[in-house]
């Protein structure tokens, strides 16, 4: 049986939490070192704008993003 496309949601609590600890950020499913990319958006004229992180991982292309103000997924 292949491995699911999307990380579950275990999973995304251990990426997010190595995140905002500020610890190497590994892939639970290959072990692969993961990328974080920061991402702007927001509304234009609405009075507010997210901070977001895109985390990727270089060996199996698996990402998540993480609202770092909230720290929770999109």
């Amino acid at each position: 049986m292949a491995e699911p496309a999307q990380y579950t949601p275990i999973q995304l609590a251990e990426i997010r939490d190595a995140f905002v600890a500020q610890r190497e950020i590994i892939c639970p499913i290959c072990g692969g070192h993961m990328t974080a990319r920061a991402i702007g958006g927001g509304s234009f004229g609405l009075g507010y704008a997210r901070k977001r992180e895109w985390l990727i991982c270089h060996g199996c292309k698996r990402s998540a993003i993480f609202d770092v103000k909230r720290g929770t997924r999109l």
